[in-house]
């Protein structure tokens, strides 16, 4: 398989296998007019298995939300062929990027607050909702 080389844009690189179609709809990149490729499943002999996505384009990414699906992942922004490589780190809050599923939450009802969560628990990566403290479901 042959994907170029980008000279503007962004990479996401060493995202946990399997995850790279979630990321790929949170951030959604379904939405851009530019290429977008995610190549799944790609061998690594630091992670067995590993997702990446390249995005041809030089545009904002919430990292936040990168973060929260996988905060070992690694972000390349590349600007005219030179690389620079971020790391990542659990946000303290997700505005906007997961839903509360608790039916009771005045999120259901007032459905112009923004869904935010906080982070309970950084060793378990737990976020739970502002507003009624339900947990957000774990990724797999």
């Amino acid at each position: 398989m042959n994907i170029d080389a980008i000279r503007n844009g962004i990479v996401i690189d060493h995202i946990k296998a399997g995850m790279g179609m979630r990321l790929y709809d949170l951030l959604h990149l379904d939405k851009l007019d530019v290429s977008v490729a995610i190549i799944k499943n790609v061998s690594s002999r630091k992670m067995g298995k590993k997702d990446i996505i390249k995005i041809d384009a030089d545009i904002p990414v919430d990292l936040d939300i990168v973060a929260y699906v996988d905060p070992d992942a690694t972000i390349n922004i590349i600007k005219d062929g030179n690389v620079e490589k971020r790391t990542l780190h659990l946000p303290e809050r997700l505005v906007g990027a997961i839903r509360c599923k608790n039916p009771r939450c005045i999120t259901t009802t007032e459905q112009e607050l923004e869904h935010v969560f906080k982070l309970t628990d950084r060793q378990n990566k737990v976020y739970r909702c502002i507003y009624c403290e339900t947990k957000a479901e774990n990724l797999k």
